[in-house]
């Protein structure tokens, strides 16, 4: 099974990435941590992706794909995967059917985890990290014991830049689903909107009746 993945910044991707990876057993494939273990490695197209990512650009849709297809040979992945981060425009999405087409496999379900604006700032700009011990909080949802201290290592908590306010309006303007990619996957009937604003074990269950759903054969008549 092929699940991709979607939503903008906030809505807890990546956390409910793994919870499914786990559930269903097959494998987490993040854009953000391939880049990282494939520069680590020095592999050719992984130092490609290296230079750009220095320069502070977008690694090109052949060098991620290349990186893709690499990632999906590998052992954990034979069984399926959820995509996470992965694809951010409709060409990345048409050029991901194309990919696992050649394979004789296709993506089975598109998973949209959708939250209000001010959702996503609220939990955003709420957020702060201990630079120390790496430990996350977040001023409503799980706050630290001492305001502004960590739990963990008692070590002053920091924010990061791009999680002040006014900077994630602006990132959200930018990396929230594009209407192509969203018409991308409704045009296969494939898009499922789930509702980000519940809980983090609310969300779970609804992505999983969501797949359970898609999976079930239609009922003869």
């Amino acid at each position: 099974m092929y699940i991709v993945l979607l939503g903008p910044p906030g809505t807890g991707k990546g956390t409910q990435a793994k919870r499914i990876a786990e559930q269903l057993g097959i494998a987490h494939v993040s854009t953000g941590d391939m880049f990282r273990e494939a520069a680590a490695s020095g592999t050719a197209l992984g130092t490609r992706a290296k230079s750009y990512m220095d320069r502070g650009e977008l690694v090109p849709d052949e060098v991620t794909l290349g990186m893709l297809g690499e990632r999906l040979k590998q052992q954990d992945a034979q069984g399926g995967a959820i995509f996470d981060g992965f694809p951010r425009t409709q060409p990345q999405a048409a050029a991901l059917d194309e990919s696992l087409a050649k394979q004789g496999k296709s993506v089975n379900i598109a998973l949209h985890i959708t939250a209000s604006d001010d959702e996503v700032v609220r939990r955003l700009s709420g957020r702060w990290l201990c630079p120390n011990c790496g430990e996350i909080y977040q001023e409503a949802s799980r706050p630290p014991r001492q305001p502004g201290l960590c739990d963990a290592c008692g070590a002053s908590l920091t924010q990061r830049e791009d999680d002040r306010a006014e900077v994630v309006r602006q990132r959200l303007e930018k990396q929230r689903p594009a209407r192509d990619l969203l018409n991308h996957y409704r045009g296969q009937t494939k898009l499922v909107d789930i509702d980000g604003e519940q809980g983090v074990e609310a969300v779970t269950k609804q992505l999983a009746d969501a797949i359970r759903n898609s999976t079930q054969e239609p009922a003869k008549s």
